[in-house]
């Protein structure tokens, strides 16, 4: 179930949407700092996830969202823009935002301003932009003070939305309702996949869904920090792509899955069955028999 990425809720509510540092609103991201906002998601995680049947829920996009929309007419890679790059365009300087950060201890227009400036050089060419990655990517851009203080708001904001989500869920679901949410071990990340500290969301969801496709070292990127926290009862499903045409490698199913096996995934899921071909859906079929042997009955971390 999709949360916090609705191109509606921001066309017809467009005060409800991230600002950037630009002064733009991204319609298609919901800012999750606002109170209204955090309560239309957890009514709509309440009531939309346990439906008559169902046994289980993942929630995709159950934390920021930014200026990385991923739809047919994406027109923003102008200039390529890297890991740090993007989480300053991601940003948000909406009036709950401004607070937050001042709460945290970050003038917010000085913030803003820092983040144009770090910017300047990437829209000009003359800066690296694309090379930058984690939080001393971003500190390299923005510099390290304004770069805490901004994580602090918003690690806290998601940490918080992601446990009264999943609380939300199990007030109204049966016992024994499994909640999933789709992840990315990156806390400070954005997007369908969002930004978690695993020790933590593995305390109060039942397991995660992690991007796993783009080859061994993204693999590792997601399970290699989130392994170590899975227990016995843990779900680890490493999502895959099979459809040749959306980048996907259905006839690497078999090699890619029994590496995420190695590296601690539990399930499988496979993106998106509804969209591939027969082609691809007859190499899923021919490397999935021999690929995949369930880990459930491999002792968790700190088990004999």
């Amino acid at each position: 179930m999709v949360l916090a990425h609705n191109s509606l809720l921001g066309r017809e509510y467009p005060h409800t949407s991230v600002v950037n540092a630009y002064g733009d609103r991204y319609p298609w991201a919901p800012c999750i700092g606002q109170p209204a906002v955090r309560r239309y998601l957890l009514d709509l995680a309440a009531e939309a996830a346990v439906r008559p049947g169902a046994a289980g829920t993942e929630l995709e996009s159950l934390g920021w969202y930014g200026l990385a929309h991923l739809h047919a007419h994406d027109k923003t890679a102008g200039v390529p823009l890297g890991d740090a790059a993007q989480y300053l365009m991601s940003l948000c300087f909406c009036p709950y935002c401004r607070d937050g950060y001042a709460e945290s201890g970050a003038d917010p227009d000085e913030l803003a301003a820092a983040v144009r400036h770090a910017l300047a050089p990437v829209w000009a060419g003359s800066g690296s932009g694309s090379g930058e990655s984690g939080v001393p990517g971003i500190a390299a851009l923005l510099g390290a003070e304004f770069t805490a203080l901004s994580l602090d708001w918003r690690l806290r904001t998601a940490r918080s939305l992601q446990e009264q989500a999943v609380a939300a869920v199990r007030a109204a679901a049966p016992p024994g309702f499994q909640v999933l949410m789709h992840a990315d071990p990156a806390a400070y990340h954005c997007g369908a996949n969002a930004g978690v500290d695993p020790a933590h969301i593995l305390r109060h969801a039942d397991g995660l869904v992690l991007p796993c496709a783009g080859g061994p070292a993204a693999r590792e990127a997601m399970l290699g920090p989130t392994a170590p926290h899975r227990g016995p009862r843990t779900v680890l499903a490493a999502n895959l792509g099979i459809v040749a045409g959306l980048g996907g490698n259905p006839a690497r199913l078999a090699a890619d899955a029994s590496h995420a096996a190695e590296l601690g995934a539990t399930e499988l899921r496979l993106y998106h069955a509804g969209l591939a071909s027969d082609a691809d859906l007859d190499a899923v079929r021919r490397g999935a028999g021999r690929s995949w042997r369930p880990l459930t009955d491999r002792p968790g971390p700190g088990e004999p």
